[in-house]
Parts: structure tokens; sequence; C-alpha cells
């Protein structure tokens, strides 16, 4: 297949790029190649390329910038979609838009199903929910994919910043009162090829490794099992913050956000596998070996 990945440089971009590319023609862009801020350039650049499928991972992902910056947060999140879809509809192609958790309000207090009524409670979360209309709008067959606090070895994540912060202090914490899922860019990349075709499932589809857990249970278990591969670390524990310490950020955070997969699972046959399971292959993979 002939694949465009636009946001080829990010965390999520990178893996598909390095995945996708043993088996498929795949053509990335990265930020400065293609400026997702300027439909124009988007149509022309574009437009000039076939493919059968195109993957949007890029994304204004600043939540606290969002904030400050709402007209570039909708350029991004919101119109450029609605261009790709558009795009994506002229060469009979499918696209594959990647959306975020923040699009839900966080009082449910129970997994989300895609059934649910989203509720941004930040201008990040309303562009992204805008961005998935338009793309929705474009085509039923196209594919809205929501995902959780990515990580994956490409480009540093929040346990990535947890780990080196206990590398350098004996003392460190993370928020113990906000609740989601951990969501391996290995995994994703693994589950996405069955939903190429055009004719596979199309509208939203939730995709995080299975379970739930705060910032600090993540954190923690991530210092676990750096322990049990032999990677040095000063801090062994991670103490506790609440989400009202943050009083330096500017945009609201959903206090729990957790995906259900059971649809995917509907789906697909299969379950994905539990996020500490995934943190444990994480840093298998890319700890214990530097």
């Amino acid at each position: 297949m002939k694949i465009v990945i636009v946001g080829s440089a990010g965390r999520l971009g990178t893996m598909l790029m390095r995945d996708y590319q043993k088996k498929h023609e795949v053509v990335g862009f990265n930020r400065t190649e293609l400026d997702l801020a300027d439909c124009d350039a988007i149509r022309k650049k574009l437009g000039a390329i076939n493919f059968d499928v195109l993957i949007n991972a890029a994304a204004f992902t600043n939540v606290d910038a969002c904030e400050t910056e709402r007209d570039r947060a909708f350029l991004i999140n919101c119109e450029a979609p609605g261009v790709l879809a558009e795009i994506c509809n002229d060469r009979d192609a499918k696209l594959i838009h990647f959306s975020t958790d923040y699009v839900f309000d966080g009082d449910k207090h129970a997994p989300y199903t895609e059934k649910d009524q989203a509720n941004p409670i930040s201008v990040y979360g309303e562009s992204k929910l805008a961005g998935e209309q338009n793309v929705l709008a474009a085509g039923s067959d196209h594919l809205v994919l929501r995902v959780s606090w990515v990580f994956g070895p490409d480009r540093p994540s929040f346990i990535d910043a947890m780990i080196k912060r206990a590398q350098q202090e004996e003392k460190i914490d993370a928020i113990s009162d906000k609740i989601s899922t951990p969501t391996y860019t290995y995994d994703v990349a693994a589950m996405l090829p069955q939903f190429f075709d055009r004719v596979a499932e199309g509208g939203i589809l939730h995709f995080a490794n299975a379970g739930k857990c705060s910032w600090q249970e993540y954190a923690q278990w991530a210092l676990d099992c750096c322990r049990d591969a032999g990677v040095p670390l000063k801090a062994r524990t991670v103490g506790a913050l609440k989400l009202s310490d943050m009083t330096n950020w500017a945009a609201r955070r959903p206090v729990y956000s957790v995906l259900s997969t059971g649809k995917y699972t509907e789906l697909t046959g299969a379950a994905p596998r539990a996020w500490r399971e995934a943190v444990v292959d994480y840093i298998t993979r890319f700890y214990s070996k530097k």
C-alpha cells in the first residue's frame, strides 16, 4: 500500500514510519515539511501525491498553550483534519486520524465508550473534538482513533521524564488523583494495519492498553520495571501530588479519562494487552540496554 504519514517525526509518527516502511511504500511529513496551520499548503503538497491511506498523527498537543493560542489550535486540530479528509475523498483513500481522551470532561468515573457524549473542558479538547467532527462529516468510512497517555521510544513522554528524574534525584512525585490508561506506540503500530482498507471499520474507535492507573501508579511501575531491569536509579518510590497542586497549569484536565476498548475487542477478537505488560516491554527493550 501507499501510505502518507503526517506528523512523521512525532512520538507516534516515528514508530509508524519505521514499522510500515518494512512492508509498504511510505511517505512522511514532519512539521517543517508540512505546516498544518496552512490549509493551502496542505492541499498543494498532498494534492500532488497518490496514496491509499493517510495517517494523521500530528496535532497541536501543548494543552496549556492551546488556551492562549486558540486560533492556532483550531487551525491544526480542527481545520486541517477536515482538509486531509477531503483530499482522501478525492483519491478514494482512507484517513486514519488520531484523537484524544481529552474530548471528555472526566465526570463519568467509568470507562468512556465511543457512544458517550464528548464534553471537552479545555481548548485542546474542544479543537480535537471539532477535528473529529470534520473528519467524520467528510466520510463515515474514515477512522477517528482516540488514544490516551501515549508513550514509546521515539520521543520522551511522561514516564521517560519520571525515569530521568529518578536517575538524578532522590525524591520524586506525581499526581495521584488523575486516572487514565497508557497507550504504547508499539501496540498502536501493530493493530492499525487491519483498518487500512477503505471498507474496514470507520467512525470513532478507542484504543489504549488495558486497565487504568494514576500518574503516580504509572511512574511507580516504571521505576519498579527499571529496578528489575538493572537500570540504576537514585529514587525508588514516587510520592503523591494532587491535581489541585498544579496551580501553574492554564488548562483544565479531565480527572478520569479511561477509554473503553470493548468495541475494538468486538471488532477484532483481540483485547489490548495490559498497560503494566506494555511498560515492562518498553523498559526491557529500550532501557535495559542502556
